[in-house]
């Protein structure tokens, strides 16, 4: 199975340079992040603490059911390196909103959410519901170590990735869901605690280790399990009433904008830029509410560089690699959004050089060894493995070598 994300020529109308327009449209989408992280960072020391900090948000996570429903919202937006129950919300409505909007031919739908396949609400359920078991399961790892614990990672890996591979149904989401819980959340915390703190390395790579390991393991034991269907060939899982993908010299400025939206939704399988505004709005919203509650309790411009730092790193991307869109209608140019770009501005500080060469590095050599990886496996295999393993990979070479250059000071 493979990703399929086809767009109506008609939205994007053809251009007489379409190269100039293309980077015209990713400059000034980088000028405009970059203009509203300046007056964000400005802003801090004046805004508000209305918003509890994430230190006391940790702290009281079982407190009662309200603050657990709150943090176990909070960790759909986990992924892009945000923690916001208002960016959790904001993602699932625009997702709901896409969808619909898709289901019934709106030409403003944005790209087809989930890929076209239809398998979002089936998809958003599993991922939810694995979510759910993992932060029951294994929440109590934050107050007995009194530090952030990847509970998050099966709502961005097993579950959604089993419907998508298997299709809908009970009994296909419920066993996402508990695989990936059983599995993936283990790995991560074992990675976590102790691979990345001993070595002050970012939990990145703990997460995104514990995402192929446990989809390796979880695809192995779905081969074996009597209730499972068949898995979904690529006929089945794609949409054949979708017109085809726009040819490469149709793809202008308007095209990379949303594209590079949509890419901040693709680890939880959006892949849509509505709802990546409702993750984008929501998590602004939050750090105007209090600054210290979406990257866990960092002040000092640190959530408006690492959003500058993946706006920059996805344009980079989409520029890059817009003929590998064209040619594949899918490519993994996300990757760098939510791995080495946040990391390196985590892992060295809200600075010029961890976001230039975050972005940069991340997008270049993030997205084709993905793409590597994704080709070379089983067909029951969903290609999210591949993404994952590269995070892993570029983030694990990236943070180390940037340390040996002059200006990069590690505050793990």
């Amino acid at each position: 199975m493979s990703y399929t994300t086809k767009t109506s020529p008609a939205v994007f109308p053809r251009a007489a340079h379409p190269a100039v327009g293309r980077w015209a449209g990713g400059a000034v989408l980088v000028s405009v992040t970059a203009v509203l992280a300046v007056l964000l960072t400005r802003a801090e020391d004046g805004l508000p603490h209305v918003l509890p900090g994430y230190t006391a948000w940790q702290d009281e996570m079982y407190a009662n059911v309200p603050q657990f429903l709150r943090w176990w919202i909070g960790d759909a937006t986990e992924a892009e390196f945000f923690k916001s129950a208002i960016g959790g919300l904001g993602m699932i409505a625009g997702g709901w909103l896409a969808h619909a909007a898709w289901r019934r031919g709106r030409r403003w739908a944005g790209f087809p959410i989930s890929y076209g396949t239809g398998l979002w609400p089936w998809l958003l359920g599993s991922a939810a519901f694995g979510l759910l078991l993992s932060d029951l399961a294994w929440g109590w790892t934050i107050p007995a170590t009194g530090q952030w614990q990847p509970t998050f990672v099966p709502f961005v890996s097993v579950p959604p990735v089993v419907v998508l591979v298997y299709g809908a149904g009970w009994s296909v989401a419920a066993t996402g869901a508990v695989l990936g819980a059983a599995l993936t959340t283990p790995v991560a915390l074992a990675m976590a605690n102790y691979f990345c703190h001993p070595l002050h390395l970012p939990t990145v790579i703990g997460n995104v280790t514990g995402m192929w390991v446990g989809a390796l393991l979880a695809f192995l034991i779905c081969r074996h399990l009597p209730w499972m269907p068949r898995p979904l060939s690529a006929e089945q899982s794609a949409e054949p009433a979708e017109p085809p993908a726009p040819e490469p010299d149709e793809r202008g400025g308007v095209w990379v904008v949303r594209r590079v939206l949509a890419d901040f939704t693709e680890a939880q399988f959006y892949g849509n830029e509505i709802a990546a505004i409702g993750l984008i709005g929501g998590t602004l919203a939050t750090y105007l509410l209090n600054p210290l509650t979406p990257v866990y309790g960092s002040g000092h411009g640190l959530l408006p560089a690492m959003l500058t730092a993946q706006v920059l790193a996805g344009t980079l991307a989409v520029l890059l690699y817009q003929r590998r869109w064209a040619a594949f209608g899918w490519y993994p140019t996300f990757v760098p959004v939510v791995s080495v770009a946040p990391a390196v501005v985590l892992t060295y500080g809200a600075t010029v050089e961890a976001v230039v060469f975050g972005a940069v590095f991340g997008a270049v050599a993030g997205p084709p060894l993905a793409a590597l990886i994704s080709r070379r496996l089983p067909p029951d295999f969903h290609p999210f493995i591949g993404n994952v393993v590269s995070m892993t990979v570029c983030t694990l070479i990236a943070i180390p070598v940037l340390g040996l250059l002059p200006g990069f000071v590690s505050t793990l």
